[in-house]
């Protein structure tokens, strides 16, 4: 079957063709539009993988930059009858860096405390609760990720930029992805490095990670899920970061495994663990645990490679079958160790932490 595309923006970026034939991976290799001319695609489908009733998309390589109509709104899905044999399709715009993003899917943002005490370190944290847009007006329970660095995920003044997740999880409403809670915990300013080290007396001494991490699991969490409507089990409970704060997420996950099933790891500073010798527990029946790790090709030298050597590590730990890990790599070759590569990570990271990526999340629109 011939697919026919012509577009009216051309930006240079590859085309792609994503439907119920390729489980909807917006960005595979066998399915990338040639270019025939100006403004003009066009692609070859053997007939054996098309069902007789095909829906498909055309995207410029993943959700983010997926076709919308003239007003940014995502387009239903196309359906066509394979004894068609052809298509001649148009495709107005495209997605650029996830946005425009819409107001009426923003999550609404809660500070739960602006002084939560912590007891594990006689210390007072401002603690944010980012809530589905339709949290009030519906009756759902929800899945919770918890984040470090709060000051860099969305507010508007921070020093190096931020995640923009309110933003990113406005998008993921719109596809009907972004029912997660997502509890974001203030650094401690000065304090974060010795309470976001575990235990390494090289980097800082007295480090305080432990406590730190007790007081997420053993105080925060316990006040979470009596506060909001939350699934309160470790199949729905994630927790990360970047940089340190996705080392001390590391811990947290291998130490409470019980607790975490999901690791979001954002450039995470393993330079503190070289050898990968992170403290864990040994179980009869491994737990299952999901583990997203992205890393920049220009964060300096060593980051991939240490990405690449910790992933290897939770291979073995596979094979000795000390933990059950699904593992997902990431690298943007041109990646910087900075916050806007990690909001373009974002969504990415949460669908596959939360999501069965086997479903169109386009197919159900929300109005």
């Amino acid at each position: 079957m011939k697919f026919n595309l012509e577009t009216s923006e051309e930006d240079g970026r590859s085309i792609y063709l994503t439907g119920n034939f390729n489980k909807w991976n917006p960005k595979d290799d066998n399915y990338k539009l040639h270019k025939v001319e100006e403004s003009k695609y066009e692609i070859v489908v053997n007939d054996e993988v098309l069902p007789d009733k095909i829906e498909y998309k055309y995207t410029k390589g993943g959700w983010e930059s997926v076709e919308i109509d003239k007003y940014g709104n995502i387009m239903p899905n196309r359906k066509i009858a394979k004894s068609k044999a052809k298509t001649n399709d148009f495709v107005q715009k495209w997605r650029l860096n996830w946005g425009p993003f819409k107001d009426e899917f923003f999550p609404i943002a809660e500070v739960i405390s602006e002084k939560f005490y912590i007891p594990q370190l006689e210390k007072y944290r401002k603690v944010w609760a980012l809530l589905p847009y339709d949290y009030y007006t519906s009756t759902k329970t929800y899945p919770v990720l918890y984040l470090q660095d709060a000051q860099n995920l969305f507010n508007e003044g921070a020093e190096y930029g931020n995640w923009e997740i309110d933003k990113k999880l406005a998008l993921l409403a719109e596809y009907n992805r972004g029912d997660v809670i997502v509890i974001a915990i203030e650094h401690g300013h000065e304090e974060r490095i010795k309470e976001y080290i575990f235990d390494n007396d090289t980097v800082i001494k007295n480090a305080e990670g432990k406590k730190y991490i007790r007081f997420i699991t053993d105080t925060l969490k316990p006040f979470v899920d009596e506060k909001y409507r939350t699934k309160k089990d470790r199949d729905n409970t994630g927790i990360g970061g970047s940089s340190l704060g996705a080392l001390i997420s590391i811990y947290s996950g291998f130490l409470y495994p019980e607790v975490y099933s999901k690791l979001m790891l954002f450039s995470p500073s393993l330079w503190v663990e070289p050898q990968n010798n992170f403290p864990m527990l040994n179980f009869k029946h491994p737990y299952k645990m999901k583990i997203y790790l992205y890393g920049g090709g220009k964060e300096g030298s060593k980051m991939v490679k240490r990405i690449n050597k910790f992933s290897k590590s939770l291979n073995q730990l596979e094979i000795d079958k000390v933990y059950d890990f699904e593992t997902k790599i990431n690298i943007n070759p041109d990646g910087q160790h900075q916050e806007f590569y990690w909001s373009q990570e974002f969504p990415r990271a949460v669908e596959w932490l939360y999501y069965d990526l086997l479903v169109d999340p386009t197919k159900k629109i929300k109005k």
